[in-house]
């Protein structure tokens, strides 16, 4: 009976103990951020409301130049710039007003800018900018 006793309680300690420990030497290390982790995605649209699609633009994480998605989408990670590619637009004075807006198409003002013809300015409230025929811009989302 004693020696089941001992064997038992044996059994529970171990059970309890597993997993204790590191091979690190320290506390717990925390897993490595997921795909997607601080992820921001805003929208490109014209003055009609319209998806803008197809516009390419690469922002500082990423390797490769993409294009905004069916929907206008684009993503970022908050706190870098992202370069945009305007070539085929006419421009805002022209008629091509362009507006950077969130999924409730509430525009995304206050966002600082820099296109290569324009020059610097900020987003205005409704998340438009000025920029020129042929224009590419950097946005310091």
């Amino acid at each position: 009976m004693k020696k089941s006793l001992i064997i038992a309680s044996f059994v529970v300690a171990t059970l309890i103990l597993t997993g204790c420990g590191s091979s690190s030497g320290g506390g717990t290390v925390a897993p490595p951020p997921g795909p997607g982790t601080g992820l921001t995605t805003l929208f490109l649209i014209d003055q009609n409301g319209f998806s803008l699609d197809n516009v390419p633009y690469i922002c500082d994480s990423m390797a490769n130049w993409d294009v905004t998605a069916g929907n206008g989408e684009f993503t970022f990670i908050p706190g870098e710039s992202c370069y945009f590619d305007f070539m085929g637009f006419d421009g805002d004075l022209n008629g091509d007003i362009i507006y950077i807006v969130d999924d409730l198409y509430n525009g995304a003002g206050g966002i600082p800018y820099d296109c290569d013809l324009y020059g610097a300015g900020t987003t205005f409230g409704d998340g438009s900018f000025e920029y020129e025929f042929d224009d590419a811009c950097a946005f310091y989302l």
